[in-house]
C-alpha cells in the first residue's frame, strides 16, 4: 500500500448518512456508531479548518418518490421517513460552510446537486465516509469512479449491518480508490 498523499485545493470530504433514523442503530458492525460517528467528525473537522468543502448527505423518503421496485427483500429504509429521521447527528450537524445535500435513494449522485456542486468547486478527490459501507457509501462510490473522481476511504468512519457485509464491500472500494483511516487520511491533510 503507497504512501497517501491527497491534493488538498482540489479534495473535498462527502458523508453519507450520518442521521438519526440512521446512523444510531446500535447493531452496526465491524465498528460501532459511536466510533464512526467520532472519526466522520473529525474528518468534518479537519476539512472545515482547512477550509475544504464538506458534503452533508442525507437521504429522505417519502411514498410518492420513493424507489419501489419488485425485489426478493423488502426495502431497507422506511417508504415514509419518520419525523427526525433525516436529521444530522449532533456531532456533524452542518454548518453555513458545509453543503447539504439530499437524496432519494442509496447513493449521493442521482437526482441530486452534488455532481453540478462538486465541478463548480473544482473537486478532483473525494474523501468519503458513512454507513452504510455497502449500500450509499459503495453506491456513491461507484458512481464517482464512473465519473472520473479519485476517492479515499475513510474505512474507520464507515460501517455496516455486518463484519461480513463491510468487509465485502472494502473490496471493491480498493478497486475504486484507497482505503486508508481517519489518521491516515488526518496525517495528509496536514
Amino acid at each position: 500500500m503507497s504512501a497517501l498523499t491527497i491534493e488538498r485545493g482540489r479534495s473535498a470530504l462527502v458523508v453519507i448518512d450520518l442521521q438519526k433514523g440512521i446512523a444510531l442503530d446500535p447493531d452496526l458492525k465491524p465498528h460501532a456508531s459511536q466510533e464512526v460517528i467520532a472519526n466522520a467528525a473529525r474528518l468534518l473537522a479537519t476539512f472545515r479548518q482547512r477550509r475544504l468543502p464538506a458534503f452533508l448527505v442525507r437521504v429522505e423518503l417519502s411514498k410518492d418518490i420513493a424507489l419501489n421496485p419488485e425485489s426478493d427483500l423488502p426495502p431497507l429504509d422506511p417508504l415514509d421517513s419518520p419525523p427526525g429521521f433525516a436529521e444530522f447527528v449532533h456531532e456533524v450537524a452542518p454548518t453555513a460552510s458545509d453543503v447539504v445535500i439530499t437524496k432519494r435513494q442509496w447513493a449521493a449522485f442521482h437526482g441530486t446537486e452534488l455532481e453540478l456542486q462538486l465541478r463548480r468547486r473544482g473537486v478532483a478527490t473525494i474523501v468519503l465516509c458513512g454507513v452504510a459501507t455497502n449500500f450509499g457509501v459503495e453506491g456513491t462510490a461507484r458512481v464517482a469512479y464512473e465519473n472520473g473522481y479519485q476517492q479515499v476511504f475513510a474505512e474507520d468512519a464507515m460501517t455496516a449491518s455486518s463484519e461480513m457485509e463491510h468487509n465485502a464491500s472494502l473490496n471493491i472500494l480498493r478497486r475504486l480508490g484507497r482505503v486508508r483511516t481517519t489518521e491516515e487520511i488526518v496525517r495528509a491533510l496536514s
